[in-house]
């Protein structure tokens, strides 16, 4: 194919390589037949599946993790659909700072955000180590459910909603007869980002978790660390094909491409 960009073009494949070829080497070595991390794998066999499937460390972990991302990505959203409407359709005061600060957690790194959570509830306040984390996860989302649910708003016409008020209808009835269904795509990419996100999360769970609720990525790590069997690929590739199998179903039910146009507009 000729571009009229050469260069960014290459950046660009050279990047995809960067990406892919890692994860392929993680997915060929899950169906490895050896008993070590090694590539090119030593035949074929799905045994580490079925290790996977029955250690009950990760099952555990994998409910928690479960537990977690559903509680701060519904938390997220409670949160942020209405700042995302008093910022595009109300008269809020300092509309720009508001959207800003809850943009922030995509600037400040998580160990800094973990940090001072942890300093300031759990030493401070002493609260236990799951609503911490639990805050921690929901703050981290925040962003997502702002600004996706945000460029849905944006690509909305106001001229429905302003109909709807003239014809009759209450600023309640509007929302949930009108406001509500434009924002449902929005919504439901928020969810899923924010879902995928906060049950892949790393850094905060590793410095906010205790020893009675362990997510699934942090147990991982702490896996890899003591054996150098390839279960952890297997883990790895099944959590991956769940994310693309997710990925694939809301493109198909909403199509991200349109909502994440509306982004950069």
């Amino acid at each position: 194919m000729r571009t009229s960009r050469p260069v960014a073009a290459s950046l660009a494949v050279a990047g995809y390589i960067v990406m892919i070829v890692p994860i392929l080497f993680v997915v060929a070595t899950a169906f490895t037949a050896g008993r070590s991390l090694k590539f090119p794998p030593e035949g074929f066999s799905l045994r580490w599946f079925e290790a996977a499937f029955s250690y009950d460390p990760f099952l555990s972990a994998l409910v928690s993790s479960l537990e977690l991302a559903l509680l701060a990505t519904l938390l997220a959203l409670v949160i942020g659909v209405p700042v995302t409407l008093a910022i595009h359709r109300g008269r809020l005061p300092g509309k720009g700072i508001v959207e800003g600060l809850f943009l922030s957690p995509l600037i400040v790194p998580e160990l800094v955000v973990g940090l001072a959570l942890y300093q300031q509830l759990i030493i401070g306040l002493r609260l236990d180590n799951f609503p911490v984390l639990l805050i921690g996860h929901t703050v981290l989302m925040l962003p997502y459910a702002v600004r996706v649910t945000g460029a849905s708003l944006a690509l909305a016409d106001p001229g429905v909603e302003e109909a709807a008020r003239g014809l009759g209808a209450s600023p309640v009835r509007t929302f949930f007869t009108v406001t509500l269904p434009l924002l449902r795509p929005g919504i439901f990419s928020a969810g899923l980002l924010s879902f995928v996100t906060s049950f892949n999360n790393v850094p905060l769970s590793l410095l906010l978790q205790s020893r009675d609720f362990r997510t699934l990525p942090v147990t991982m790590l702490d896996y890899v660390q003591q054996s150098y069997d390839p279960m952890v690929a297997a883990t790895s590739t099944i959590i991956l094909a769940g994310t693309v199998v997710v990925a694939v179903i809301a493109e198909r039910t909403v199509g991200f491409a349109r909502i994440f146009g509306g982004i950069n507009r």
